[in-house]
């Protein structure tokens, strides 16, 4: 899950109030319009997706080792909402089969996880491999192919280990030769027990540790630090790709791609000027790193070539703060895919304005955001209720890279405060799963699957425990982290198995 309050481009003065969806709490959504996950093609992955450090807990136990956001907690005061951690979370390291019970019984098919490197390699090297990692690992996909629901295994969420951090991080290009020996690991252990991976979960977030004091590892060196990891974060998803393509698909017969975020971005007002920063938006935002893999001629985005150049000339620099690949480099990343994956959770307006700190990625893109007051809200201020613009950032993907590319909608979900009676979080579901039904069957769309964020409230970045995406909640003041149901995982109980009892 991003922590959206990171955004290094929505930099938006949203209102934090929360606005009805206009659902009386007696209205069972869907009734009147009625559909079912049966409507969806077959084989078609409905599932819900999680991450390591938001819900494993943990933090110090079995040989685990520290983490940049386990540094970052501990000794920055205030670095999250009511100096809360991720030191236990859901407890999720030791109640994990009670989690794949919930998936079970909701009638998920598909469960999105991520490992933590540093349960695995404690140093982020090989010199050392946790052996309990490892095995806890293998008894959670174990426990899946129990229950007959099929994981998607992100690679890397955001938990570097710290001793990677050490000596620079992303930033430094050993970071690449460091990913693909624990990629190695990974695939070795676990490997014939997944057919789904994920390299690298919302890279832009991932980099803007280094752009910002916001977000670990908090360099802040803002329009330069977050292109230099860029480059290393491509170099490494590539390599790893064609690692697993060359080494272990023949065997294990997996399938393995990126996973991008970021809203929907259409233009504020009818204007050509406005159409150009929406599509200037997407390139920057979207683009950064997906035209490198998926576009025909990879490279970074060519606006952002001549805008990071421009302005770095302007600046009296003698190189672009945006780093070249040889020409050798963008054969290797260019195509480093099986499928598209996307998180999305909302839109954004856009028109051409300059914001934020000079230089950084919000200057570059020189774009104002902004929303649609007509929006319904959420608890997260960066959270509107669009559906309309799933459908219409799927349409722009098979514009921009082809339309034979298949997408899997790797996160989307809805923010509140955790009440058990989460109708709107029902009324975002049900908005968003019937644009994606017209994208596929109007449009044509090749989407292979829908993940919910999330099956049970976690731990959602610098905003603790505030904000809950769950549709089972979880009380964190209770040291046993019970889960109860919410009537939206009733909702996706029915819609996924209408002839079910609730």
């Amino acid at each position: 899950m991003i922590d959206k309050s990171r955004y290094c481009l929505l930099t938006l003065l949203f209102s934090g109030c929360v606005s009805s969806l206009a659902l009386g709490k007696d209205k069972e959504i869907g009734k009147e319009d009625p559909f079912h996950s049966s409507d969806f093609p077959d084989g078609f992955m409905f599932g819900c997706a999680t991450a390591a450090y938001q819900i494993e807990g943990a933090w110090n136990e079995d040989g685990k080792g520290e983490n940049i956001w386990d540094r970052a907690i501990h000794t920055i005061p205030n670095y999250v909402d009511s100096n809360s951690t991720a030191d236990i979370a859901c407890d999720s390291y030791h109640k994990y089969k009670e989690d794949i019970k919930l998936l079970k019984d909701t009638g998920f098919n598909t469960y999105r996880i991520s490992l933590s490197w540093s349960r695995i390699l404690p140093r982020g090297t090989t010199d050392v491999i946790n052996v309990a990692g490892v095995a806890y690992y293998q008894n959670v996909l174990k426990e899946l192919a129990k229950n007959g629901i099929e994981p998607l295994v992100t690679l890397y969420h955001w938990d570097l280990p710290q001793p990677l951090q050490d000596i620079g991080g992303w930033m430094n290009e050993t970071i690449v030769d460091h990913f693909q020996n624990y990629a190695r690991v990974v695939f070795e252990t676990l490997g014939s027990q997944v057919k789904w991976w994920i390299t690298i979960n919302e890279p832009s977030n991932v980099v803007s540790g280094y752009s910002t004091t916001t977000f670990p590892p908090n360099v802040g060196l803002h329009g330069v630090g977050d292109y230099i990891a860029t480059h290393n974060v491509l170099k490494s998803h590539a390599k790893v790709y064609r690692m697993y393509d060359k080494e272990f698909r023949p065997t294990q017969k997996g399938k393995i791609s990126f996973s991008f975020d970021g809203p929907f971005v259409k233009p504020k007002t009818d204007s050509e000027e406005d159409a150009r920063a929406a599509e200037q938006a997407m390139q920057f935002k979207f683009g950064w790193f997906a035209h490198a893999v998926y576009s025909s001629t990879g490279d970074y985005p060519p606006v952002m070539r001549e805008v990071i150049d421009r302005n770095s000339l302007q600046e009296g620099r003698t190189k672009s703060r945006l780093p070249y690949f040889t020409p050798e480099e963008i054969e290797e990343i260019k195509g480093t895919y099986d499928f598209l994956g996307y998180n999305h959770y909302s839109t954004a307006l856009a028109t051409f304005g300059a914001t934020g700190k000079n230089p950084s990625i919000d200057r570059d893109s020189n774009i104002l955001f902004s929303v649609d007051p007509n929006w319904p809200s959420s608890s997260c201020d960066w959270l509107k209720v669009n559906p309309e613009g799933l459908r219409g950032v799927i349409d722009w993907i098979r514009n921009e890279y082809g339309d034979s590319i298949p997408i899997i909608i790797t996160e989307g979900g809805y923010c509140d405060d955790g009440r058990i009676d989460d109708y709107e979080r029902i009324a975002y579901y049900d908005g968003y799963l019937k644009e994606l039904l017209k994208a596929i069957r109007e449009d044509g769309a090749y989407v292979l699957g829908y993940m919910a964020w999330s099956i049970i409230d976690n731990f959602e970045w610098a905003s603790g425990y505030s904000k809950r995406f769950g549709i089972h909640q979880i009380d964190f003041n209770d040291p046993q982290r019970p889960r109860r149901k919410k009537k939206s995982a009733e909702y996706w109980q029915q819609f996924l198995h209408p002839k079910a009892s609730i």
